[in-house]
C-alpha cells in the first residue's frame, strides 16, 4: 500500500450521522478530500454548516445523495475515492424507530462493497459492532473480557434486530471478500462499543439520547444494566488508522474503552456538572420490576438479556498493531453532557 497522499479522496457514508459527521471532520483536518453521502440533499447545508464549526472544509468537502436500500448514486459516489469508510447504518432510534434495521444494513453493506470494487478503490473500512462480536452471557462479576475473535451466535432468541443486522451485514461483507467480489480491494472492520463525546450538531444519537434522558430526568429508576463505552473521537482516529495501516488489511478490530454501569454513568454526571444535573437518578430498578416492564413495553423488553450482565472488552489488537488508545469512558460521558446542554439539547 501507497504512503498516503494529502489529496486523496475518502468517501464517508452517513455523513450526516453523528460518527459520520466527526469522520468527515478529522479526514479534513487531516488534508483529505472528502465525500460524504446522505440520503437527502437537503440535509448538505446543516451537515455543512456543523463541520464548519469545527474545521474549514472549502472546496474538498462534496455530498452525494444515496440511499442503502436503493442502487442509484454509489457508483458515481465511490468512483475516484482510494478508501470507503462505511459508517452508514441505521439504529432503531428517532427515524429509524420501529423500522426494519437488517435489510438497508445488509443490503447497503453490500451495494458499497460493490460500488467500491468496481471503482479500484484500495480498502473499504465497515463499521461493524462489538455486538457482532458478543460472547455467551456470563453472569459473573468477574467474566474475562473477550475481544473481535469472538463472532455473536445468532441462534439466540435474546438478540436485538440491531445485534442481527451489525452481525449479518459484518458476516456479508467477508463473504463478498472470500468469494472474490472485492477483487483487489481490501476491507477491515472496526467494532465499536457504546459511542459517547463531544456532540457534533442538533442530532442525537442512540447513545446520547441515553445520556439525554438520564439529564432531563426521564430515567427515574436504573435498570441494573452497563455499558463499555468508547470517545467518538478516538473512535475516529481508530477508523483512520485502520484505512492506511497496510497490517489491517483482512482484520476485525475492537474499538472500546471503560465499563460503566448506568448507575456509576449517573454517579459521574451529578459530580462532574452539580446543579445541571440535578434530574439525574442514581436509584436502580429492581431486575423483577424490569422484567415486569418488558411484559408491556418492547424496548424494555430488549433490555431484559443484559441484566447484571458485565461485558468487556479487550483492545490489544488496535493497540499492538496500530498503536491505538482509548481515553476513559468518563471524558467521553463528561464531554457528551456538556455537549448537550450547551447545544440546548436538554
Amino acid at each position: 500500500m501507497r504512503e498516503g497522499l494529502k489529496d486523496d479522496v475518502v468517501l464517508v457514508t452517513g455523513g450526516s450521522g453523528y460518527l459520520g459527521g466527526w469522520t468527515v471532520v478529522a479526514l479534513l483536518e487531516q488534508g483529505y478530500r472528502v465525500r460524504t453521502t446522505v440520503r437527502s440533499l437537503a440535509r448538505e447545508a446543516q451537515v455543512r454548516a456543523d463541520v464548519a464549526r469545527r474545521v474549514e472544509a472549502g472546496d474538498r468537502l462534496s455530498f452525494f445523495a444515496a440511499d442503502l436500500l436503493a442502487d442509484a448514486g454509489w457508483e458515481r459516489a465511490a468512483d475516484g475515492a482510494r478508501y470507503i469508510l462505511h459508517v452508514a447504518s441505521p439504529m432503531g432510534v428517532g427515524e429509524f424507530k420501529s423500522q426494519d434495521l437488517i435489510r438497508p444494513a445488509r443490503e447497503g453493506t453490500l451495494r458499497v462493497l460493490k460500488a467500491g470494487a468496481k471503482a479500484g478503490v484500495e480498502r473499504v473500512v465497515l463499521t461493524s459492532s462489538l455486538q457482532a462480536a458478543l460472547p455467551p452471557p456470563d453472569p459473573s462479576p468477574d467474566a474475562p473480557a473477550t475481544d473481535e475473535s469472538v463472532w455473536t451466535d445468532l441462534s439466540s432468541k435474546d438478540g436485538t434486530q440491531y445485534t442481527r443486522a451489525k452481525t449479518q451485514a459484518e458476516q456479508d461483507a467477508w463473504a463478498f471478500v472470500r468469494q472474490g467480489g472485492a477483487g483487489a480491494m481490501t476491507l477491515a472492520t472496526v467494532l465499536p462499543s457504546v459511542i459517547l463525546g463531544p456532540v457534533m450538531g442538533r442530532d442525537v444519537s442512540g447513545s446520547l439520547e441515553l445520556v439525554a434522558r438520564m439529564l432531563k430526568g426521564q430515567l427515574s429508576h436504573l435498570p441494573r444494566m452497563g455499558f463499555s463505552v468508547v470517545d467518538v473521537r478516538d473512535l475516529v482516529d481508530l477508523h483512520l488508522r485502520v484505512m492506511t495501516a497496510p497490517g489491517a488489511a483482512g482484520e476485525r478490530f475492537a474499538g472500546s474503552g471503560d465499563f460503566l454501569w448506568m448507575t456509576d454513568m449517573a454517579r459521574v454526571l451529578r459530580e462532574h456538572l452539580g446543579a445541571r444535573a440535578a434530574k439525574v437518578s442514581t436509584k436502580t430498578a429492581p431486575d423483577f420490576l424490569v422484567r415486569f416492564g418488558a411484559l408491556f413495553n418492547a424496548e424494555v423488553r430488549q433490555l431484559t438479556p443484559n441484566l447484571g450482565l458485565r461485558r468487556t472488552f479487550s483492545t490489544a489488537k488496535a493497540e499492538r498493531l496500530l498503536g491505538w488508545r482509548a481515553r476513559p469512558a468518563v471524558e467521553a460521558l463528561v464531554a457528551s453532557a456538556e455537549g448537550l446542554l450547551r447545544e440546548g439539547l436538554v
